[in-house]
């Protein structure tokens, strides 16, 4: 089984008078990227989340989002008396610096001054953070499990989609090595007219040595290992397919190699036939190879 990086959840969940709820959302990436946006005063809650998602993922840009409520009369909040003080003395130092320059300034009001941040202490509303950072943290693994099934469901479809562009190409690499014989009887029609010009044109150039350089260039438009190429790349994929697992890097590398045979082919077809068929692999190749970035 293959898995896709892209995949959503969500779960609501509550302990004692706080109440969460998840946000799970991940998209294709080269490596396992993961962005927590989760309270920092709960103790233990980021480093349990990194664990557990780097056990179950691979690859992906994963974002975790917890938004948590309750606790809220139990909460305190007071006056960080340092804070304070350095603020009033900067403002005071501001204005005097601006008086002294004939400026004045609107005063500020104690609303003003509490805004600033750091001036306001909150206190957690719920001072047994570990019991309530457990509690989430179990609370999480359902979440993670319906997470990781989508992934799965989505690679399945992908791996359907993905066998569909294989056997694509493999049917057009069969139509590509059908045109050969036709191909071949086209240059040879071709080489010859051209060596009966230049015979015409050159009475003194010597035939052998023309022939020479036809039969050279007749080599070089040789396309047999090109398709040879192409039947095993769609056979090494087929096989990672059957194998799943975490195959996309080889995947995307195994396209790269089908593109440039298929390039490669294009630029030696010299045949109208064969260069449609060339554009027609070019195209499966690019639909499979947008498909593999999504397999983790």
């Amino acid at each position: 089984m293959i898995h896709s990086m892209t995949a959503f959840a969500t779960r609501q969940g509550r302990h004692a008078d706080h109440a969460w709820a998840w946000e799970l959302r991940g998209v294709n990436g080269k490596g396992l990227d993961l962005r927590l946006r989760v309270p920092d005063w709960i103790e233990g809650l980021e480093a349990g989340l990194r664990t557990r998602l780097t056990s179950a993922l691979g690859r992906g840009n994963v974002t975790v989002s917890l938004r948590v409520q309750g606790g809220v009369e139990a909460a305190t909040v007071g006056l960080d008396s340092a804070a304070l003080d350095a603020v009033l003395a900067a403002m005071a130092e501001v204005e005097a610096r601006a008086m002294a320059q004939g400026l004045t300034l609107a005063p500020a009001n104690a609303a003003d001054v509490l805004a600033l941040r750091g001036v306001l202490e909150t206190a957690p509303p719920d001072p047994d953070t570990a019991a309530l950072g457990q509690a989430i943290l179990a609370d999480f693994e359902p979440v993670l499990e319906s997470f990781v099934a989508m992934r799965a469901d989505e690679g399945t479809a992908l791996g359907s989609v993905l066998a569909g562009h294989l056997d694509e190409i493999a049917r057009l690499t069969e139509a590509a090595a059908d045109l050969l014989a036709t191909r071949q009887e086209d240059i040879a029609r071709q080489h010859r007219a051209a060596l009966a010009r230049v015979s015409e044109a050159a009475p003194e150039t010597d035939p052998a040595r023309i022939a020479q350089e036809l039969s050279m260039l007749a080599v070089k438009l040789d396309v047999t290992e090109e398709i040879d190429r192409l039947r095993a790349h769609v056979g090494a994929a087929r096989t990672l397919l059957a194998e799943g697992g975490p195959i996309g890097r080889k995947l995307d590398f195994l396209a790269q190699e089908f593109n440039r045979e298929a390039n490669t082919l294009c630029s030696k077809a010299q045949h109208a036939g064969l260069t449609e068929i060339g554009l027609a692999l070019k195209t499966a190749i690019d639909q499979m190879r947008e498909q593999v970035q999504n397999v983790e």
